[in-house]
């Protein structure tokens, strides 16, 4: 099930409210994105599957040109969620890592809708929620920026499920700062704020070290200045997951993380898994090799890949309280569409 930005609020909300989190997901793939469904639906937990600028702009989506990435990133998702083989999954397409020029390209059809190519009849495609990198900017630019996008969301009366973001690799952002991003934006486009993601102690990439600075005390302390500014259930969005421990990773659920960014420790999940595999069948993927093309062909090394990355992803979902939420939102939304 793709769920729409008012959907996608609706699972943010609950997931503050019974303190689990969604694993966050960037899929560098169409193989990649199969496998973090299927994953989601062996224990029944929602999934965001997310796209930084270097997705939309890759080999496998965009070719270069980081909007068509859009549309064809976009697409795939939705086209998987809504199949018969995922449609109890509760399933968020998210923007994640935006940046630079294309910044306002990309993200403007994301919010208001792109047209599918050969697909026009069902209507134009539109992430579950949004978000934009802001560390390159200052405070009021990161402001501005997000003002653009709440009125692109009003022109075309359109939904907006919106992650604003501050530092978050940059220590841990003051109660100050929070403040006044937040005031700012809730002030002036009241109602599309629905997670918050400042600085908490961890940053990008991976540290051998973990990260000493991380704090779920200042987690609880953001999560709740959040939702008192905006008056409604906002949650915290984690960047940097991949040098937590699991019980580092509970323990910033319980404080008030609702989504959970997961990129680098994935990474080495799917790269290692193909290291073996191609270093397993060095012989086989000789041409003389009887075995050669069936070793060869990308069925292979994904299956291989699916089999190693699959148990991963769903053993972190279930350490983040996910088990069981999606497929239970999922019979909930079809029940309130037939009433």
């Amino acid at each position: 099930m793709y769920l729409n930005p008012i959907q996608a609020r609706a699972l943010y909300a609950q997931a503050v409210r019974e303190q689990f989190a969604i694993l966050a997901i960037n899929a560098d793939s169409p193989a990649a994105i199969v496998d973090c469904l299927e994953s989601a639906k062996a224990v029944g937990a929602p999934v965001i599957v997310e796209s930084s600028l270097w997705q939309l702009s890759s080999h496998s989506f965009g070719f270069g040109d980081a909007v068509e990435g859009l549309v064809h990133f976009a697409a795939t998702v939705k086209r998987l969620a809504e199949s018969e083989r995922f449609k109890d999954v509760a399933v968020i397409y998210h923007t994640d890592h935006i940046k630079g020029p294309q910044t306002i390209d990309i993200l403007k059809p994301a919010i208001q809708g792109a047209a599918v190519p050969g697909f026009e009849a069902a209507g134009p495609l539109t992430a579950s929620s949004i978000s934009l990198d802001s560390s390159e900017l200052t405070a009021d630019e990161n402001i501005d920026l997000i003002g653009q996008l709440c009125a692109f969301a009003a022109e075309a009366n359109n939904p907006l499920c919106l992650e604003m973001e501050a530092g978050v690799d940059d220590g841990l952002t003051s109660v100050d700062e929070a403040r006044y991003l937040l005031e700012a934006v809730e002030k002036s486009h009241p109602g599309y704020l629905s997670l918050w993601a400042p600085g908490v102690g961890t940053k990008h990439g991976f540290s051998e070290d973990g990260f000493p600075g991380f704090s779920s005390e200042h987690v609880k302390t953001q999560q709740q200045l959040a939702s008192t500014i905006c008056a409604r259930e906002i949650g915290l969005a984690l960047h940097g997951s991949s040098g937590l421990s699991d019980a580092q990773l509970q323990d910033a659920v319980a404080s008030g993380v609702i989504k959970v960014n997961w990129s680098t420790d994935s990474l080495a999940a799917r790269s290692a898994a193909a290291h073996a595999y191609y270093t397993e069948h060095t012989e086989a993927l000789q041409r003389s090799n009887a075995a050669f093309k069936k070793t060869a062909m990308d069925n292979g090394v994904q299956t291989a890949i699916a089999a190693s990355y699959r148990p991963i992803v769903e053993e972190r979902m279930q350490v983040l309280g996910g088990t069981g939420k999606g497929a239970a939102f999922c019979v909930a939304q079809a029940e309130e569409c037939s009433v």
